[in-house]
């Protein structure tokens, strides 16, 4: 998928009336989902364990 096409997607499932920051910020988040994708693809992730244990030392 192209990022024009990307882009188009996300402008479809949004309401007409969302707001220009509403826009940037769900292109942001699919932006940043498809380089976490990618990333795991390409072996750079992390397992989930480790996930987890990281997640525990920041919401205390």
């Amino acid at each position: 998928m192209t990022t024009k096409e990307m882009v188009r997607t996300v402008m479809d499932a949004l309401p007409d009336e969302a707001s220009l920051d509403e826009v940037i910020h769900a292109l942001y988040l699919r932006a940043a989902f498809q380089r976490g994708l990618r990333e795991v693809r390409e072996g750079k992730g992390i397992p989930h364990e480790q996930a987890k244990a990281r997640l525990k030392k920041w919401v205390k």
